[in-house]
């Protein structure tokens, strides 16, 4: 139980961002809810001065959701675990996020295995957390009862994912998922990407990120697209793409949505902000797969996420050990392949939309309220509404600084973002009415994060 969550709060901004409009607000908290919504106004005379988080002129929207986090605890902890990544989570304005099933030990492919995670994550995380389930070879027994036990969803990875313990599935494999989750409101997520003819050759010198990005083309992400979409048509589940990299893709996504498949995507922060083009050889940091792609496809997926066809953004936080990338010594393809950005996300993702004339609608409903829905947490998460978690990330959106590793918190502190400049500092995070970091520092000795699951989707 909250220490305070019989508290009354009043939470008051000059720029409070709700879906329709930016505004003076207050917001009252009661019993980690939010209680009212009192906009175009100020006035908190009716609440004593130790009740009132005064914001003046930062912004107050509802705090982040990210649904693509790999966290690895327990098995592979040492890459990342549940303290770190939720410490990092709270710094970046993330008040709750959704940890994937693979690259931990056991992976999330049964309800036994999900304890095991749980337990290990017990009383250490700093946010709130949810958990995707996996699809792999031979567990759809297993599908709904997790989703009977609250789990948000099921990834599945149509390539090798990289880790021998979440083996890919094949289409006769999704077949068989979708089939089960027939009639539910569960959604399976896809690593869309499937296996081609080798295109490199022995004169690619494996160094160059121009190699790695032959490796592999849009063509792997237009198969496996072409094969989710028809699968979805046929079997009416929510299918979600996760992390999409390829522009090309766009247009038959498109075609799919209009006709009213029941089709999600996301992309992620260094697919719209990074470039094939500024990659140095050797610079491992930035492998991830699928990879990041020229600058004309990066524009190409800004538009999408304008006109709706991508919905969210989300970070893919997938860190590992410096010994998996070395930096400017291994070379792409024997790389471990995945990106640090947990903490930053807010900041890099603003960056470049500011620049491109997204408002701080666009930010809400792209980083809080899509992934939410996405996650089935929409009735708890992802909007200012009263009756919701009082879940809120307070910060300035025209503050600038720099990415240096000591301010790094996730617990391998290798990314691509180092030395880069971005706009938008998180001042305050507040997880369920109580502030949860301050200005660089946490407000609270022990992890005060929970465990949070979807609805009963059967």
């Amino acid at each position: 139980m909250d220490v305070d969550n019989k508290c009354i709060r009043a939470f008051v901004s000059n720029v409070v961002v709700f879906p329709d409009e930016t505004c003076q607000a207050v917001i009252q908290v009661k019993n980690s809810k939010i209680h009212s919504i009192q906009r175009h106004s100020t006035d908190v005379s009716a609440f004593t001065e130790d009740q009132v988080v005064d914001c003046g002129d930062l912004v107050l929207m509802s705090g982040l959701v990210d649904s693509h986090v790999h966290i690895n605890e327990p098995g592979r902890t040492a890459w990342e675990g549940f303290s770190s990544a939720t410490q990092a989570a709270a710094a970046g304005g993330i008040t709750t996020l959704v940890d994937m099933p693979l690259n931990c030990i056991p992976a999330t492919t049964s309800v036994k295995a999900w304890e095991v995670k749980m337990a290990a994550a017990e009383s250490r995380c700093w946010v709130d957390v949810g958990f995707w389930g996996g699809v792999v070879p031979g567990n759809s027994a297993e599908l709904l009862k997790m989703v009977a036990h609250g789990i948000c969803g099921f990834k599945c990875f149509l390539v090798n994912s990289g880790v021998d313990e979440f083996p890919c599935v094949t289409f006769d494999d999704v077949r068989e998922a979708l089939q089960e989750l027939v009639g539910s409101k569960s959604i399976l997520l896809f690593h869309a990407e499937c296996e081609i003819e080798d295109t490199i050759s022995d004169e690619d010198p494996p160094g160059r990120y121009s190699t790695f990005l032959k490796s592999r083309p849009q063509k792997m992400e237009a198969l496996a697209i072409q094969r989710i979409i028809s699968l979805c048509e046929e079997t009416k589940v929510r299918c979600h793409i996760v992390h999409l990299s390829g522009s090309k893709n766009l247009p038959m996504i498109r075609r799919a949505q209009e006709r009213g498949v029941p089709l999600s995507v996301e992309t992620c922060y260094h697919y719209l902000t990074l470039s094939a083009e500024e990659i140095p050889d050797h610079a491992t940091q930035y492998k991830c797969c699928p990879p990041i792609r020229e600058a004309e496809n990066q524009c190409q997926l800004w538009e999408a996420l304008r006109d709706g066809t991508i919905q969210q953004v989300v970070s893919d936080h997938s860190p590992c050990t410096p010994d998996l990338k070395q930096p400017g010594k291994m070379n792409f393809k024997d790389a471990w392949g995945g990106i640090s950005s947990l903490q930053f996300g807010l900041s890099v993702f603003w960056t470049g939309a500011q620049a491109r004339g997204f408002t701080l609608q666009d930010v809400v409903k792209c980083m809080s309220l899509a992934p939410a829905t996405q996650a089935s947490l929409q009735q708890r998460k992802g909007a200012l509404r009263v009756g919701l978690d009082a879940d809120f990330v307070i910060w300035d959106p025209t503050e600038t600084f720099t990415i240096n590793e000591s301010m790094i918190l996730h617990r391998n502190k290798l990314t691509p973002y180092l030395g880069k400049t971005v706009r938008g500092k998180v001042y305050k995070t507040v997880l369920r009415g109580n502030v949860i970091y301050d200005r660089g520092n946490f407000c609270t000795a022990v992890p005060r994060g929970k465990f949070v699951f979807a609805p009963n989707l059967i």
